[in-house]
């Protein structure tokens, strides 16, 4: 039978924690200004450089942090205030946007330097990341825990959403200097509000585990090693990896070339269309679970259940004809997508244990971020030597494999 612990309790609604609600709209702002630096900054390197291959870097400088420095990162949580990192990780976007201000109006900007720039915001989001969800854990206790990883799910896909539309009307409106200038003030909410926010285990000065020295690559080994032994960690971290690594966003990078095969009036529109069914579909997933989600139980099982079902969805639709039938199976996995990952999310925030609690959130932000660096390669790559409908049919159907068997296992342990 399934373990108490296995399972998240009952939870209720984190925005009745008056500090999750402020954390929540500070997370919101910084997640869109993140999307609006992407805009403005990706538009301006583009009209000056043409260059394919920066707009490849991009892609790598963002999720390859995430790879290399999650683990070291949530050990510093372990020994250093959660808060201060996060706010390092504002100040690191600021620079970011100031730079790109700096070069813009001096029209001084060289190819070396739109690699620095997005390799800082790259480190930003990191930091940013990973110590956000190891505060998030101590703002809300394990009550509401579900619910706030849900919460800020659905952030960052209505950040997704947002921000390039907001990041457009500022370019329009104050052009890219100026609105390169003007995004700086949105981070600002979040790093002042935790200069004297009364959240973390160093305010309430608790001390879990020994302060022990970050070693780089000896401590992914040695978390990997502690991860074994945790059989719900364990599980949640392979499931976001094995999504992260074959499937991760990069179908959305290739929407352009099926929204063009469905041949659906404008391709452009179509494309719009595409994009914006499944962002839609993970944030009626975070309405619907946040208001009715006592139908849906967080578990292991849930949340493999989930998952394999949205590789289902995602197989379906590379095989689509129908452009109608394509927007309702997007709309679908977008739902699933939001609902499977918050889910495994949650589940690790609760089993971690408190003595590890940084290095095992880290590792789980390096499988289920950092591996989206190599899923261009399993999709964009793959879709080049055949096509893109059968380069997602094939990475669909790794994932569900992978999906599957965990859910068979697990099955077969009795659990």
């Amino acid at each position: 039978m399934t373990s108490a612990a296995d399972v998240a309790p009952p939870d209720s609604s984190a925005l009745r924690v008056p500090g999750y609600r402020t954390f929540l709209i500070t997370f919101m702002l910084a997640m869109m200004a993140d999307n609006i630096e992407h805009v403005i900054s990706y538009w301006v390197a583009f009209q000056k450089f043409h260059s394919a291959a920066l707009g490849g870097f991009a892609v790598v400088s963002h999720w390859l942090p995430f790879l290399m420095f999650s683990v070291p990162v949530g050990a510093l949580n372990d020994r250093f205030d959660s808060r201060r990192l996060i706010q390092a990780g504002m100040v690191l976007f600021i620079t970011a946007s100031v730079g790109w201000g700096y070069f813009f109006v001096t029209d001084s900007l060289q190819l070396w330097h739109a690699m620095v720039l997005l390799t800082i915001h790259g480190c930003a989001g990191v930091l940013w990341g990973t110590s956000s969800q190891m505060l998030l854990y101590d703002i809300v206790g394990t009550g509401s825990l579900a619910s706030a990883v849900r919460l800020n799910a659905t952030a960052r896909y209505l950040g997704v959403l947002v921000g390039p539309g907001v990041g457009s009307l500022v370019m329009r409106m104050l052009g890219p200097t100026w609105g390169i200038f003007v995004n700086t003030v949105f981070y600002l909410p979040l790093l002042l509000w935790l200069m004297s926010a009364p959240y973390g285990r160093h305010f309430r000065g608790v001390t879990t585990s020994p302060r022990r020295a970050v070693r780089g690559l000896a401590d992914i080994v040695q978390t990997v090693r502690d991860v074994r032994e945790l059989p719900v960690v364990a599980a949640m971290v392979l499931l976001a990896g094995a999504a992260s690594f074959f499937i991760g966003n990069s179908y959305q990078a290739q929407m352009p070339g099926f929204a063009q095969d469905l041949g659906h009036g404008d391709p452009g529109l179509a494309y719009t269309l595409l994009l914006g069914a499944d962002a839609a579909g993970a944030l009626l997933a975070g309405i619907l679970l946040e208001t009715r989600g006592t139908w849906l139980r967080t578990a292991p099982s849930s949340a493999m259940k989930l998952a394999l079902l949205w590789g289902c969805a995602l197989f379906t639709f590379s095989f689509m004809h129908a452009y109608p039938a394509a927007i309702l199976v997007l709309f679908l996995a977008g739902f699933l997508e939001l609902s499977f990952s918050s889910m495994t999310q949650a589940l690790v925030q609760l089993n971690a244990p408190d003595t590890m609690r940084g290095r095992v959130l880290g590792l789980f932000s390096m499988s289920a971020s950092g591996l989206r660096a190599f899923s261009g390669v399993t999709v964009g790559l793959l879709g080049s030597v055949t096509n893109i409908h059968l380069s997602l049919a094939l990475s669909a159907l790794a994932f569900m494999t992978v999906a599957g068997l965990l859910l068979l296992r697990r099955r077969q342990q009795g659990v």
